[in-house]
């Protein structure tokens, strides 16, 4: 909880520089607070109390984040143009892909889908559980696209997934989470002459994504699609599984992946215990080679594994990656798609550390705000952040600890330079009589109006 809203005047600046109103600025104050100092469950009663000497109804808070007026523009776009501009190396920028599901509850929940709910075990008859009923969930979708620029600035962005039945209603644009994906890749917000990456999983190993790429000019690499063949006549195109029938024979290369180490390693943040010679590799045994694959062309394809007797290695036990650099060996392709687990990182940190999933909204226009404020919060961590790095006046031991932090330790790190500055209002406040009674005022402002004492 904050007293005044001038205990967080850097996070009053930053979001000043969304362009939204006066109103719009307040609300995303309150929510990208309840975010950092979130104590508990994440919610709009949270948010609506977040700053003690202006609490507001929770309905009134709800009420303004389903206004669609505020949210024609992406206002998350000038604070990433921002982040940008803090980019001083000059490197490979990755871009990660990858969708993220929230359970929701309720069949008036908008632009919900279900996930075909796995059927539950066969309860014995008699079994005291068996007349329990099952609460079926449906699900939200967002693809989310994480930009790691090659100073380690880390962006968000996401394009939510509408449903077929969704977009009749509001005369929307249908899109798959491939076409989300690809779209995101064409608006990046780089130079012309960026140099990309793009990783994803095997969805997103999708014609729309890699002719994306293609126009931007950009590299990617993902794992292939169970289905793909090679180019040859029709009726005689092989896929590319059955290379594995001579798997034990191909001249395998050994190779020691350590996470703190290797041309990619800044594009991860590794807490202090998991850096230095004596943590353990990863080993993959793997092979390339170069061959035109069905509707992709001519890519470099890679075999590996982790099992280290190779007879027994089913084809599950392989993963094989494509990717339209040719010329990358074989070290790196393995490197770089190691990196695409920082995305499934970002989505643990983003539930867990600033609750991304526990809204409970009904109308969509709402949910799509609540996440949008999320980005936010991201966004001024990682501003935070990369300022204090750059700051030469700040020791070395703490550009280190601020290089490896994550959204958990970032908030606890904006925490305490807000209680500071709570501390110091408190202090001048009570150095004088009516100073003393502003402040009681303040902190009498947010107790209900039927507990307060009478004056």
């Amino acid at each position: 909880m904050v007293i005044v809203p001038e205990s967080a005047r850097k996070l009053k600046a930053f979001i000043g520089q969304t362009g939204l109103g006066k109103l719009a600025r307040t609300m995303m104050l309150r929510m990208v607070l309840s975010f950092i100092m979130r104590r508990g469950r994440m919610s709009c009663s949270a948010a609506a109390g977040s700053i003690a000497s202006e609490p507001i109804h929770r309905g009134e808070l709800t009420r303004f984040m389903a206004r669609p007026r505020w949210q024609k523009h992406d206002f998350n776009e000038p604070l990433m143009r921002m982040l940008l501009a803090k980019e001083k190396k000059r490197g490979k920028f990755l871009f990660i892909i990858d969708a993220t599901l929230v359970s929701q509850s309720g069949k008036k929940t908008q632009n919900t889908f279900s996930t075909g709910n796995r059927t539950r075990r066969r309860i014995k008859k008699g079994f005291r559980y068996n007349k329990k009923k099952v609460v079926r969930k449906n699900v939200h979708s967002f693809t989310f696209g994480l930009l790691i620029t090659p100073s380690g600035i880390r962006i968000p962005m996401q394009i939510p997934h509408l449903t077929e039945e969704y977009c009749r209603e509001t005369q929307r644009t249908h899109l798959t989470t491939a076409e989300a994906a690809a779209q995101m890749v064409r608006t990046l917000p780089l130079v012309d002459d960026a140099e990309v990456i793009v990783l994803g999983d095997t969805a997103y190993e999708s014609s729309v994504v890699e002719q994306a790429c293609e126009e931007q000019g950009y590299t990617w690499v993902f794992p292939a699609n169970p289905e793909r063949v090679y180019e040859g006549p029709t009726g005689q195109r092989l896929k590319l599984r059955s290379r594995l029938k001579d798997w034990t024979s191909l001249s395998l290369k050994t190779i020691r992946l350590r996470a703190s180490t290797g041309k990619y390693a800044n594009y991860r943040r590794l807490s202090k215990w998991r850096v230095g010679p004596k943590t353990k590799p990863r080993v993959y045994y793997a092979y390339q080679e170069k061959r035109a694959v069905r509707n992709v062309g001519d890519v470099l394809q890679v075999f590996s594994t982790m099992k280290r007797d190779l007879t027994e290695a089913t084809p599950d036990d392989v993963k094989i990656l494509l990717t339209n650099a040719t010329w990358l060996n074989l070290r790196e392709v393995l490197e770089l798609y190691s990196l695409r687990w920082q995305i499934e990182l970002f989505f643990k940190e983003l539930k867990s550390t600033l609750g991304f999933g526990q809204y409970s909204f009904i109308d969509f226009r709402a949910v799509q705000a609540w996440v949008q404020m999320a980005i936010t919060t991201v966004l001024y961590l990682e501003h935070e952040r990369i300022v204090h790095v750059q700051n030469r006046r700040l020791s070395k031991e703490c550009r280190r600890w601020l290089d490896r932090q994550r959204l958990h330790g970032l908030c606890h790190a904006v925490r305490q330079q807000i209680e500071t500055e709570e501390l110091n209002y408190i202090e001048k406040r009570t150095k004088t009589s009516g100073g003393l009674k502003k402040l009681q005022r303040l902190l009498a402002a947010a107790i209900p109006q039927e507990y307060r004492i009478a004056a």
